[in-house]
């Protein structure tokens, strides 16, 4: 098994006299997608901010693998109205980066035709795959994606979710994934970590879904609501989320509606 590109050894983190996060384990290692489940409060933040560094744990260690390069895409991030920058520039401030290789980046998530358009002027999903081009401009042994799927309506969220595993697969990349998508992301996942300031349960995300602990944070009914959702992707989408050709299902049967993505 190849070493972990990063790893949290009973990690604690403390806001005060509570602990946020309490003796958490974590290890992800090359070309494998890691899920971080949990109810508000749970600690996604706080794991989120020491994986980047950005936070150090009061109590145990987090070790990354020497040179380890990382992509962020953040839960949150807003452009003002009257900020006057397009994607092109945007994404040249981390560096000069060639046109060429923007062009690759937003070709790769599928939002080439956005290179010389306002921010401002993007859907909810086409910001989204230009942070993750962001991302990806970094060439990332590991990519960080917290609740990478705001602003995206549920067709589109499935799409992005099988747009990363299309990334981890091309790439080789590790990913650990922040989301209260479950019922999506489970079909897109290899390994779900449940916390709630401790780990509940890991596992596969069919053994997470049966786990009493699991049940007992989200309750039998959400339990329910929350089985395993699987894309049968036999047609493509357009930026908007709109199916370019017949087929495909939605959760409980019903037809994709208009998306954001």
């Amino acid at each position: 098994m190849s070493a972990p590109l990063l790893s949290l050894d009973r990690v604690t983190i403390r806001y005060g006299a509570e602990p946020a996060v309490n003796g958490v384990d974590l290890a992800i290692a090359p070309g494998e997608i890691v899920t971080l489940i949990g109810p508000n409060g749970s600690g996604k933040t706080s794991i989120v901010r020491a994986a980047l560094g950005l936070l150090a744990p009061d109590e145990g260690a987090v070790t990354t693998a020497p040179g380890l390069r990382i992509g962020y895409v953040p839960q949150d991030w807003h452009v003002e109205d009257t900020l006057p920058i397009t994607v092109r520039r945007f994404l040249t401030l981390r560096g000069a980066k060639s046109k060429a290789d923007l062009e690759r980046a937003l070709e790769e998530v599928g939002a080439a035709h956005v290179i010389d358009s306002p921010l401002q002027h993007l859907s909810g999903g086409e910001s989204r795959r230009v942070l993750l081009a962001r991302a990806l401009l970094r060439d990332p042994d590991l990519l960080v994606l917290d609740e990478p799927m705001a602003a995206v309506d549920v067709t589109g969220r499935a799409e992005l979710y099988r747009l990363i595993r299309l990334i981890r697969d091309r790439r080789g990349c590790g990913v650990l994934l922040v989301s209260h998508d479950l019922h999506l992301v489970m079909a897109e996942t290899d390994r779900v970590l449940c916390l709630n300031r401790h780990v509940c349960c890991s596992g596969t995300p069919e053994s997470v879904l049966a786990h009493p602990e699991y049940l007992a944070l989200f309750g039998p009914r959400l339990g329910r609501e929350l089985a395993v959702y699987t894309h049968h992707h036999d047609h493509d989408h357009d930026l908007h989320g709109r199916a370019l050709e017949q087929g495909g299902c939605a959760p409980d049967g019903q037809g994709d509606g208009p998306g954001d993505v």
